[in-house]
This record gives structure tokens, sequence and C-alpha cells, in this order.
């Protein structure tokens, strides 16, 4: 394996210059909790490892079970005036400590490595599942190594930083850097949080929570979930989640799976428009990156198959998202609703409404869309 740059101390150091670890400037961001003064007695706990195991397991429970998940839907009325729908509900992750529902799997990840005995959790990001894992593995005290492709933006690097976790960049695109986490992961023995893996069922399992709040709100399942997709492991998990509850009784139905990705860069979306069987690698040289469509681009879905189960099994469908679309339907979300929402996660809602402006048949039931928040 290539030798790996790593940040000097000086780049470091200025990198540590926040005023406040939690005031996120890219990308998601969450309102953050005061983890010191808030959690104090059970960040002790953890932090003590001559404590049992399980006494520091139930004290990262106790954080956890507070500040992950559980987070609002609302009902968008005036967003259903403006696009000629109803009962539209959007699913709000940015209330989770991050902004995004990347939190739901990297605290799971932190305590199932705090279980196994790890003293480092892995992973590759473009930003936003960074901090996440940052800031899980901060309360888990354990160390957390990222790798990030260095042609990248990530200006949520310094959040990663602040929180303590070291940043290594790496050459080539976000998949490459994927590769090289889990290779240093096989190599030094460290916990591999990257998508896919061994550890594909918990995080499926962490996603599917999303389904179970759905319901706790609706006392059903909706007649739509609208999804953003980049590896599809978000959309995989939620699906799984109400496929378990319909299962048991618990539902009249199994909502429809709608994926929502940026315009002809993302492997799952490709394949349901040109009909393939499996998500497909895309050419890397013909994926572009932006500003706006990071969080959702990739030449390689590591849960592609899966998010392709989703909407296959549910008569669902997916299509592209242009960056001037998802720039005007969160400003649109902005204006009309109030609620600061990452433009990419508008992907899902855009795929949504086209089909509902196109005049398709899709009947006027309750429909649900998730979003990852600014603020």
């Amino acid at each position: 394996m290539e030798d790996l740059p790593k940040n000097s101390e000086q780049n470091q150091q200025q990198i540590l210059n926040l005023e406040n670890p939690y005031d996120l400037i890219d990308g998601a961001s969450g309102e953050g909790f005061d983890i010191t003064s808030e959690f104090e007695k059970q960040r002790n706990i953890i932090a003590d490892k001559s404590n049992w195991l399980d006494d520091r397991l139930e004290a990262f429970g106790d954080i956890m079970d507070s500040e992950v998940g559980d987070t609002s839907m609302v009902r968008a009325r005036n967003i259903e005036r403006e696009v000629g729908a109803r009962q539209i509900y959007l699913k709000f992750e940015g209330g989770n400590p991050t902004g995004t529902q990347k939190d739901r799997i990297a605290f799971a990840q932190a305590m199932d490595a705090m279980r196994r005995g790890f003293e480092t959790m892995t992973l590759a990001t473009c930003g936003n599942y960074g901090v996440a894992c940052s800031l899980a593995a901060s309360i888990a005290n354990i160390k957390c190594k990222i790798f990030v492709p260095e042609t990248y933006h990530a200006i949520r690097i310094k959040e990663m930083v602040a929180l303590g976790a070291e940043i290594v960049r790496v050459p080539g695109d976000y998949e490459r850097a994927v590769e090289i986490s889990s290779e240093v992961a096989q190599q030094e023995e460290l916990y591999d949080a990257n998508p896919g893996g061994t550890n594909i069922t918990l995080q499926l399992k962490a996603y599917g929570e999303i389904a179970n709040e759905i319901y706790d709100d609706l006392r059903d399942a909706p007649s739509i979930v609208a999804v953003p997709v980049s590896n599809g492991t978000t959309i995989a998990g939620i699906y799984k989640g109400f496929l378990s509850l319909y299962r048991r009784g618990k539902t009249s139905k199994m909502p429809r799976f709608v994926a929502g990705s940026s315009f002809k860069k993302n492997p799952i979306i490709h394949a349901y428009l040109t009909n393939k069987e499996t998500a497909e690698d895309l050419q890397p040289d013909k994926i572009k990156e932006s500003k706006i469509n990071e969080p959702l681009i990739n030449w390689h879905s590591i849960d592609g198959d899966l998010a392709l189960e989703a909407i296959r099994n549910t008569n669902g469908w997916a299509a592209d998202a242009t960056d001037k679309a998802m720039l005007s339907y969160s400003k649109l979300i902005r204006e009309k609703e109030g609620m600061f929402v990452l433009p990419a996660s508008t992907a899902g809602l855009i795929a949504l409404i086209n089909k509902n402006n196109n005049k398709e048949t899709i009947n006027n039931d309750r429909f649900v869309v998730v979003l990852t928040g600014r603020k």
C-alpha cells in the first residue's frame, strides 16, 4: 500500500482554531450538545476503563438514547400548496447531533467497537459521516482515523479534528479512500466503520429506526418514503425497518420507496433508469463533484443492490436531480417551512415531486421525505 500523507502539526493546529466545535459551518450541521456538563457523569464512567464494560456501555447508551434519533417529522402544508400534492411529511434528520442521519450508524458502531474491545475506528468520508464518527468516537473514548480524498472540499474536516480525529488525506476518489481505510483496518486491527462489509447488518438496523419513528408518528406506513441516495445504505435500512413492521402486522402495507441522487452520477439511479439488474459501476472519470452534489455522487454504490431491492420490491422509482434543482428546493423549504436543509438531501423530494408534476398516477396518501439539516 502506498505511503499516506498526514496533516502536519502546524496544519492540525490551524484546523483546531475554532470558537466552538459544534458551530458547524459547511454541509449539514446540528444543534450539538454540551457533552461536558450535561453528560459529565456518563463521560467519566466511559473514560475510566477500570469500570466494568457493561457499566461503560450503559453510560454510552444513555447518551445515545438521549441525543440520537427520535427526530422530528412535520407536515409541510406550504410545500403541498406549492407542488400540488397532499400530506407531505418532512422527516428532519437535522435534529441529530451533527445534523445528519449518519449519527445513527456512527453511534451504533462506536458502541459496537467498545463492546468488542477496539481502541480505534476507521472510515472514509467526504464530510458528514466523518463528523458523526468523530463525535461518537470521542464520547466512546476511542480513537478515530479518517481517510479523506485529497481533491474533495470536505470543509467539515476542522470539526473532525476538533473532536479528536486523525485525518489522513489520500489520492484518488471516495471509493479508493474506502479501500485504503479498510486495508488499514485489517492491517492494524482497527474497527472498520465503512459502509458495507461485516457491519452491514448493524448499519441497516440503525437506519431501520427511522421506519419505527415514522410508524410511531403516523400509526401506519405512509404511501411513499422518498430518500436521497449515495451508497444506498440509508434507503435499504429504512426499507428493512418497514419490512419488519409489516411482517409483524404493525402496518397495513409497505410504502413505496423513491430514491433521488445527483444527475447521472449515481449507480443506483442509473441502474433503475436503464433497467439494469444490479447497480453497475459508472465510469470514474465521468463523475465530477461539486459543493452541492458531493454527499450523493459515487461511481460505485457499496449497498446499491440493497437500495435497488427496496425500490423494486415496493414498486417505487428513482430519478436524477440537478444541482440547480437541489439548491432551488432547499431554498423553497427554507422560505416556506422555515427549515434549513442540506441541498443534496432534497434529491428524494425532487424525485417525488417530478413524478407528480409529470401527471403520473400517485395516490394522494401520506408521503414522507427524509431530509438532512443545516440547523
